[in-house]
């Protein structure tokens, strides 16, 4: 595989490492976009890639991703990413995270990774038996830690309300229809704090006994996975996998609203144009989404409790909505906005 500089979305990226461990079968791909604000922190994806050019790109779009979402949060962080190369069983064993948890230690705390997609809170455990240089490991009850799922999801929740209120005109979900787009940890929660405000639900998952359960638990309608994106609802709201906003799915949205927790939802910068132009608001991902590494931060830095993360992740409307001001008066899209504004925090404008 070739690594040009000008490789797409390398972006000036500071850093590229590629792991290998043969004893255990580890393949990974470690991303540091910038340490301007501090050490480049983000989660470890656990996932199968169609080729190593797929890692790479995820890897690469997910750290700057990163870089952007820690400046928008406030956070002494800079930004990073892993993706560990699942084979196609997604095969995984104590050695292959004892391997990885090695190779984040020999960065000596340049990085600080945590749960992404296909890891979890024991995968953290097993990272943390060999370095110090990770976060969402499980806490005593009313302790920062654990899952930062809940906590991305909450954000995610709160961003829509101030999205809705902003296109709609409403202070409640209460009978609005959301289409969501997932049925993991954060799509689960997000489902959850609508379906207790009233809200309608739609949603679609690849795993069809997730999507099941989860609607079971919501008493949401089940949609097939590439109808979603077109259903006529009040907001779509992406909680899966990146790069689904495209000219052809934009074309074919019938909401007013697009505001979900997936990272790098549009699949081209020129999507965001794309999205505006239709008059659609858009949520910009790294922004609403960032309660999860809010939650890491805290526990990672110890500079704070669980008052702390709430006023911040409360604090995630407030920033969209300036965005969403600024994208009014200038005429630019919402995504554009806020990538600006990321860059100028990150030394980079």
């Amino acid at each position: 595989m070739n690594i040009p500089w000008g490789y797409p979305d390398f972006d000036a990226h500071e850093a590229l490492y590629f792991v290998t461990d043969e004893k255990s079968g580890l393949r990974a791909i470690i991303a540091m976009h910038s340490t301007h604000l501090g050490p480049a922190a983000g989660g470890t994806r656990f996932w199968h890639y169609a080729d190593d050019a797929d890692a790479l790109t995820d890897a690469l779009r997910l750290s700057r991703g990163m870089s952007y979402k820690n400046a928008m949060a406030g956070l002494p962080l800079g930004g990073g990413k892993a993706v560990i190369l699942a084979d196609a069983n997604r095969s995984k064993t104590p050695e292959m995270i004892a391997a990885f948890g090695r190779a984040v230690n020999d960065l000596g705390g340049k990085y600080v990774t945590a749960e992404d997609v296909g890891m979890s809170v024991a995968d953290m455990i097993g990272i943390s038996k060999q370095t110090r240089f990770v976060a969402g490991l499980p806490v005593d009850g009313g302790a920062v830690g654990g899952d930062p799922g809940p906590h991305t999801s909450l954000g995610v929740f709160l961003g829509i309300k101030a999205a809705v209120k902003r296109a709609l005109g409403k202070d409640s979900l209460q009978g609005l229809h959301i289409a969501l787009q997932g049925a993991g940890s954060v799509a689960g929660g997000v489902a959850r704090h609508a379906a207790a405000e009233g809200a309608r639900l739609t949603i679609a998952d690849v795993d069809a006994g997730r999507v099941e359960r989860l609607a079971a638990e919501t008493g949401a309608a089940i949609a097939a996975p590439d109808e979603l994106l077109s259903i006529e609802a009040d907001v779509i709201s992406p909680c899966a996998l990146g790069a689904i906003l495209t000219e052809e799915s934009i074309a074919a949205l019938k909401a007013p609203i697009v505001a979900g927790g997936a990272n790098n939802q549009l699949a081209t910068p020129q999507d965001g144009e794309r999205i505006h132009a239709r008059g659609i608001l858009y949520a910009p991902d790294y922004v609403i989404n960032g309660g999860g590494i809010i939650n890491v931060s805290t526990e990672y830095l110890g500079d704070g409790d669980y008052s702390l993360v709430r006023e911040r992740i409360e604090a995630i409307p407030v920033k969209l909505e300036t965005i969403w001001a600024e994208s009014a008066k200038s005429g630019r899209n919402p995504a554009a906005v806020a990538d600006a504004m990321a860059q100028r925090l990150i030394g980079r404008d």
